[in-house]
Order: structure tokens, then sequence, then C-alpha cells
């Protein structure tokens, strides 16, 4: 079975009726995690072996160090920002379809996750995070000396 990303069309329309109704809603806030912060999402493909979890997001047009990713309580967070380009208008036509601004992603980790081994690496507008596993120890019969 394979996962199919929905966006809901009324995101947008939503978003922007909260910010008219409230404005503040609209600022960055690092300390809240309820309100939304981000103005896209990048997609994200999770796998899991028998050694560690990785997780693979299509970031392009950002700088890695640009790129902010942070472990808390269990909680990988990505964030940062795609800067938007001067985009010149020709004869009152535009199109702009790449989305810019802040982005935004948090993944709960499980038990499992070694978070002091997390290791990331970007290559051509792909990160890659890999978080391995903690090894789980072997069960051994112990002997009585007597």
């Amino acid at each position: 079975m394979s996962l199919i990303r929905y966006n809901n069309p009324w995101n947008l329309f939503n978003q922007l009726q909260r910010e008219l109704v409230n404005p503040e809603l609209g600022k960055l806030n690092d300390d809240d995690a309820s309100v939304a912060t981000a103005n896209w999402a990048p997609s994200v493909d999770i796998s899991e072996n028998d050694k560690a979890f990785t997780l693979v997001a299509d970031i392009p047009g950002v700088n890695p160090d640009d790129i902010d990713i942070s472990m808390e309580k269990g909680v990988l967070t990505i964030k940062g920002e795609r800067n938007t380009e001067n985009i010149e208008e020709k004869e009152n036509y535009r199109r702009v379809e790449r989305q810019s601004g802040s982005f935004y992603r948090r993944f709960t980790l499980p038990d499992s996750a070694d978070a002091e081994k997390i290791a990331a690496k970007s290559e051509h507008g792909v990160l890659t995070i890999t978080i391995p596993k903690q090894e789980v120890a072997v069960s051994r019969r112990i002997e009585i000396q007597h």
C-alpha cells in the first residue's frame, strides 16, 4: 500500500481567514508549537530497517547551513526557509509554482531511536537524516558459581 499526500485546497483560505481575524498568528514563535508556523512543508519519505530509521526530505533551493535540525523530548524538528526570487512581471503575466517562505516539520520518534547518534547530510537538495536504533541487550544465561 502506498501513501498519497493530500493537500486540502481550503488550507490556504483558512490560514488567510485566521490571519485576518488575528494578525498575531502569522508571526513565527518558536516556543509555541501549536500555532501554524510554516508557509509550506517539504515532502518526506520515511523508511526503517534493522539498524536505523531514515528520513529523506526534498528541500531544493535551500542552503544546508540554513536548515535547523533539532531533537528534544523524542521529537525531531526540521525547519528552515526558502527565499523568494525576484520575479519580473511582463505584460500582466506572472506564474509562480514553487513555494517559498519558512517550513517546519516535526516527527515523534519511537523509543528504540538513539537520539545521540542522529546524522544528517544534504546532497543536491535532498536532505537525508539517519536515526540509528538503540542496541538491544541480548539475553544470556548467567551461570551461578558455587
